[in-house]
């Protein structure tokens, strides 16, 4: 699937937790957009998704890496999608990242897998890899969702 047949596969499958509709949500995420993300996969069995974020010069930091913020904000745009496929409306409570090496600023783009690990009362578990190019594991990240109501 295309990304713009994935987007269209999300929106379905997060019209289940949703059912009075869209109306006062956008979708795709505003911030989703403006890091020019795109859905790579989308696997709602496996509870899975898999983001594709470029590496844009305004993304680096002093040295040339990517910004640890940005990273995490790329994480965090790869559990929130995941997170209206498995559950009803939740928000980030909790977020951890182990830097293991940095995104360079010569790479094209990286790619954030992420994946839901428990459902435990109102809290969703999330863990995250950050990759490069090749499939290298850059950054490892956990999340805590709430589940609002």
């Amino acid at each position: 699937m295309d990304g713009k047949n994935l987007m269209k596969h999300f929106e379905q499958l997060a019209a289940r937790h949703f059912p009075d509709g869209f109306d006062d949500i956008v979708l795709p995420p505003p911030v989703f957009t403006a890091m020019e993300a795109e859905f790579l996969s989308i696997d709602s069995e496996m509870a899975a998704i898999e983001v594709k974020f470029p590496v844009p010069y305004s993304s680096l930091n002093p040295f040339g890496t990517m910004q640890g913020g940005v990273i995490a904000a790329a994480v965090d745009n790869a559990i929130g999608p995941l997170s209206m496929i498995v559950g009803p409306v939740s928000f980030t409570r909790e977020m951890e990242l182990k830097y293991r090496k940095p995104v360079k600023g010569d790479y094209e783009y990286i790619i954030v897998r992420a994946n839901l690990t428990e459902k435990k009362d109102r809290r969703l578990y999330f863990s995250a890899e950050v990759m490069d190019p090749d499939g290298n594991i850059l950054v490892k990240a956990k999340a805590m969702n709430w589940i609002v109501g």
